[in-house]
């Protein structure tokens, strides 16, 4: 075999190797490149449950602080939830906390959404996730999953099952977010 041949034969399996390495980082990214702490909020998009209302996005909230709660209407956990949340809305929502809960139920569930949210008297925003996308995007484990994205739109914390986001804690950490500035 001459230097040539043999520079071919490796030209070759680098542009295998390389082209294996492109498709495999496009297809398994949320495997190679795991979400973590401090790591900017991806995009999702879910829908009011008004009628006629339009797809909202991580953009909608840019420069607030946002608790994203991923969550289901037959979720026992979410339920248990859903009422420190609802007193953390009655404390911070004024102060400038966006608590944002996207429901994850399959297509056709909003009636269910609905009298699950009036039930529980939640006045925070109910949005709901149909294609249940956004659990691949923020790559959860379950519902309910709970984000705490800061004014500089960078997952600040994650909690994976339900809290009591009702908690001195809890409120502690939010007011400390609160309290930073918006960007420019």
């Amino acid at each position: 075999m001459t230097n040539k041949s043999q520079w071919g034969i490796i030209a070759v399996v680098v542009a295998v190797l390389g082209t294996g390495l492109f498709l495999a980082s496009t297809r398994l990214g949320a495997e190679l490149f795991p979400l973590k702490i401090g790591a900017d909020a991806p995009d999702f998009s879910a829908m009011p449950l008004a009628e006629g209302a339009v797809a909202k996005s991580i953009d909608d909230y840019k420069g607030e602080v946002v608790l994203l709660n991923i969550w289901a209407t037959w979720c026992g956990p979410c339920r248990v939830e859903m009422p420190s949340m609802q007193r953390l809305e009655e404390q911070l929502g004024p102060k400038g906390l966006r608590i944002v809960a996207v429901s994850v139920d399959v297509p056709g569930m909003e009636p269910r959404i609905n009298e699950f949210a009036e039930e529980l008297k939640l006045s925070f925003e109910i949005l709901h996730d149909a294609s249940q996308r956004i659990e691949t995007t923020y790559q959860t484990t379950g519902v309910p999953e709970t984000f705490i994205i800061g004014r500089d739109g960078r997952i600040r914390r994650r909690v994976i099952g339900e809290a009591d986001w009702s908690s001195p804690a809890s409120i502690a950490f939010l007011e400390r977010l609160l309290a930073e500035p918006k960007p420019e």
